[in-house]
């Protein structure tokens, strides 16, 4: 019995260090993901995407700022809202519009519903991501691999630099992205849509970033690597993996 109770202390121990002890979601981003104001085509994604854990993994809590780093179609923007509160902020923050767009970005009218009135776009450019005020989270899903892609043109080590300044001493910068093989090289960005995890933390930690821990409730050995993340068979289900990164205070 005692021997038993050791093992599993010592597997208890091994989880934390790793980084891949998962934590109770809090009530404030249980509530925040049960926001009845969601709507449905985004509710039906939360048993793939496990929004309340991803939260938690993150420290999101009440009362923060919170920037969501290429928001999309507003998925995570709405439940930082609720889960940051009314004495919280959340910054969406988007690249300048191209000249020819007739439409705003669809995160324009999230951030417009009163639900969502502690929300606000911010568009940035992304090599300087000057943010209304230091930020306590921020936060990219699926988008750090676009930074590389060849028609944007990013400088990407002052991208890192810029979100590094963005943030509060002790802030958190957290990258879910579609993993690529180990190896795989950075120009699969611009053909499949992924990307070696360890080049994130190689780019992120050149910047002055501390690693923290790795989430991995989204990593699946059931992903077919060779196919674009958008290829109807395998998307919503690729290997996800999430990086929590501190800047140092």
């Amino acid at each position: 019995m005692k021997s038993s109770a050791l093992v599993l202390a010592a597997v208890s121990v091994l989880a934390l260090v790793s980084g891949t002890a998962e934590a109770k979601p809090s009530k404030a981003i249980v509530a925040a993901v049960a926001d009845a104001g969601r709507p449905a085509a985004d509710t039906k994604r939360d048993a793939d995407r496990k929004p309340a854990e991803m939260l938690e993994f993150a420290g999101i809590k009440p009362g923060q700022t919170v920037a969501d780093f290429l928001p999309g179609g507003g998925y995570f923007t709405r439940i930082f809202s609720k889960a940051v509160g009314p004495t919280g902020q959340v910054y969406a923050v988007i690249n300048t519009p191209a000249p020819n767009a007739t439409t705003p970005p669809p995160i324009v009218a999230v951030v417009a519903e009163p639900a969502y009135a502690n929300s606000k776009v911010v568009v940035a450019s992304f090599e300087t991501l000057a943010l209304p005020t230091p930020a306590d989270v921020i936060w990219t899903a699926q988008n750090y691999h676009d930074l590389h892609l060849t028609r944007f043109n990013l400088d990407v080590a002052k991208v890192n630099k810029a979100v590094f300044a963005a943030l509060k001493p002790g802030g958190y910068y957290i990258v879910l992205d579609h993993a690529a093989p180990s190896g795989t090289p950075i120009n699969s960005a611009n053909t499949v849509h992924r990307i070696d995890p360890a080049i994130v933390r190689s780019e992120l930690e050149a910047a002055g970033f501390v690693f923290v821990a790795e989430s991995k409730l989204l990593r699946t050995d059931k992903d077919d690597y060779t196919k674009n993340v958008f290829d109807p068979a395998l998307r919503g289900h690729t290997d996800q993996f999430i990086y929590k990164f501190r800047k140092p205070r």
